[in-house]
């Protein structure tokens, strides 16, 4: 029982620093059906293959490929795809 309130507190402790990355500086474009199935294919096969069909710059090609190693952020890479999000926070990269 210890061992999971500990747990419990590190993780709370750990997401308290994730409002920081919530702030997304992007601007939406427009959902189409195009946008629709890059979302779908950043979703299902491998993030970052929607934005390089929304025509989004290399970089975050790259970073979303990259970033999607971790299984979370795929679900990210889908919204980004279908709203056809230009610019992010990490030096507009992501």
């Amino acid at each position: 029982m210890k061992k999971a309130v500990l747990l419990l507190i590190m993780c709370s402790m750990l997401v308290m620093g994730m409002p920081a990355f919530a702030g997304t500086h992007g601007t939406n474009g427009k959902v189409s059906g195009r946008s629709i199935g890059a979302g779908a294919l950043s979703l299902l096969i491998w993030p970052g293959i929607g934005q390089a069909i929304n025509d989004q710059s290399y970089e975050k090609n790259l970073t979303h490929a990259l970033l999607g190693l971790t299984g979370v952020f795929r679900i990210w890479s889908c919204y980004d795809a279908v709203v056809d999000r230009q610019g992010g926070v990490w030096h507009n990269r992501i």
